[in-house]
């Protein structure tokens, strides 16, 4: 009896350690913000099912190894599924879509590896598909001691079922979440199917005509300054709101002093966290981009970019991209002119981590590859600044201009501050960083503000999205400020926009949708302004 009793007891600790594992595949939270002890500790219906199946087959049953294999596919599904859904909550804050997500793991290696190193992130990598390995092993291993239990074992096969029964009667703390889940992701990617089939029609019914377009404008620069991660909660945020009005302030400065003015208000992004060529793609094409499927059917599309159609005004369409450093064929899309990406920038200098190089040289080296080029037409150009990416490590200062040369004036910054990895052990820290990030992009932007001439360019200075929610502090809102600096005469085009003045926008500010930009851009900006009239009368 003593025997048997020991022949007995591993075998009851299996079962428990299986159920221990399953339970927790499907307790497991999809979100960071389920990871709570109220969510985790409800039934899952489906470990009652999965356990109960498997025991009451008999041992010898044909059927039995294929219901393992399909239960270990499914649980290893459910598992994977929810490791990309909480890495996309915690970085762009909506779950993953794999009829259209898949190419975001290819830029999540370019991150990885561009702020930890080749080599740490393919250890990650490999980290990672162990973990993975090992699940699904352990997962295999957990349906053969459920289907074990059918030998001998009635007091437990009848409990499991007990369980199940009482689960359903208690529907108050019964889940069906994991199934749920997969369900919700099917429906997703046959949805997002229609819903590029959709925006195929939306964007071969465009209202805004070829021809003479942009006259406002003509024979003045234009300049569409995207600023990485600048969001409406730089401004709101008690943690980054002095320091981004202070650099805010000294940009009205800059511009007063240039003899320019300011007009602010806000753009919502369609997405937060990442994925910033969806907000300059909803910018230019004037569709509503929130989705890499979405971006594809606008690749697509015969829709003309305002790139394209201030090309066909008569300027020159320039795109300054300092992150692109691999082959871009999506450019073609846009209808640039030229492409200036970050081999073509010339910089010598050393990264900043992701960051391929600080800002002012981004600027610096579009007034000398293109501004300063003699005898060109007018610029139109769209300048990607990136210095306010993750990991916000090291913080790059403004030098003299005329001394950035190649840009290695900049190593012994790149060489400075803490590490990725020791400043993201810390969130504070993480903050902290990210709002010095901004304050140095706006100040470098104030500071090429001082240095236009005449005619006066117009210059947009707008944010791609919000960052990353736990920096932002605001789950919901995907506002970003957005400026124009331009001349009075200039200004006046969008009188009717009613913006508020100066650089700092209101809380009561407009608001638009950033696929509304390119339309309302190209109605006020179409018809002639009155010439500048030089003056020594203060602006």
């Amino acid at each position: 009896m003593h025997a048997a009793r020991q022949f007995e007891r591993p075998r009851l600790l299996a079962v428990a350690a299986a159920c221990v594992l399953v339970f927790a595949i499907l307790a497991m939270p999809s979100r960071p913000q389920d990871a709570n002890l109220a969510y985790v500790i409800r039934f899952p219906v489906e470990l009652a099912l999965v356990a109960g199946l498997l025991a009451v087959l008999p041992r010898n049953h044909r059927a039995l190894f294929g219901l393992r294999g399909i239960f270990t596919a499914l649980l290893g599904v459910a598992l994977l599924v929810k490791c990309a859904d909480l890495g996309l909550h915690a970085s762009l804050n909506r779950p993953f879509n794999f009829a259209y997500d898949l190419p975001l793991l290819h830029a999540g290696w370019m991150l990885a590896s561009g702020t930890s190193g080749t080599i740490a992130a393919s250890l990650y990598l490999v980290a990672g598909v162990l973990a993975l390995t090992a699940a699904i092993a352990a997962i295999w291993w957990a349906t053969g001691v459920f289907a074990r239990l059918s030998a001998r074992r009635t007091v437990p096969t009848l409990a499991i079922l007990l369980i199940f029964a009482g689960a359903l009667v208690l529907t108050d703390r019964a889940s069906t979440a994991s199934s749920e889940l997969l369900a919700t992701h099917v429906s997703a990617a046959r949805s997002a199917q229609a819903e590029i089939a959709a925006l195929e029609v939306e964007a071969r019914s465009d209202d805004v005509a070829d021809g003479s377009l942009l006259q406002g404008l003509a024979g003045r620069d234009v300049f569409l300054v995207f600023v990485e991660s600048y969001g409406r909660s730089t401004l709101e945020n008690p943690l980054y709101e002095a320091s981004t009005k202070a650099a805010l302030t000294a940009l009205e400065t800059s511009a007063k002093g240039a003899s320019l003015e300011v007009r602010s208000a806000y753009l919502t992004a369609p997405m937060v966290g990442g994925q910033s060529w969806l907000a300059h793609a909803s910018v230019l094409s004037g569709l509503w981009i929130d989705s890499q499927g979405r971006y594809r059917a606008m690749l697509a599309s015969s829709r003309k970019s305002l790139m394209a159609l201030a090309s066909d005004a008569g300027w020159q369409s320039v795109a300054v991209m300092p992150a692109i450093t691999m082959a871009w064929p999506e450019g073609s899309y846009f209808g640039y002119d030229r492409i200036l990406a970050k081999d073509d920038l010339g910089y010598r200098g050393l990264p900043f981590n992701w960051v391929t190089m600080p800002d002012q040289y981004t600027l610096s080296a579009f007034e000398r590859l293109v501004l300063d080029e003699p005898g060109r037409k007018p610029v139109f150009a769209e300048i990607a600044l990136i210095s306010s990416h993750a990991p916000w490590t090291p913080i790059p200062h403004l030098v003299d201009w005329d001394a950035i040369g190649d840009g290695t004036i900049f190593n012994d910054q790149a060489r400075a501050g803490d590490s990725p990895e020791t400043v993201w052990r810390d969130h504070d820290r993480v903050r902290a960083q990210f709002g010095l990030s901004i304050d140095y992009s706006l100040r470098t932007i104030a500071s090429f503000v001082e240095r236009q001439g005449r005619p006066a360019p117009l210059i947009v200075v707008l944010g791609d999205h919000q960052p990353a929610t736990f920096v932002s502090g605001d789950e919901e809102n995907r506002d970003v400020p957005v400026h124009f600096i331009g001349d009075r005469a200039t200004l006046e085009s969008i009188e009717g926009w009613s913006f508020d003045e100066g650089a700092i926008p209101t809380a009561q500010a407009p608001v638009w949708r950033m696929d509304t930009f390119r339309k309302r851009f190209v109605e006020a900006f179409g018809t002639p302004v009155r010439e500048e009239v030089d003056s020594d009368e203060p602006a």
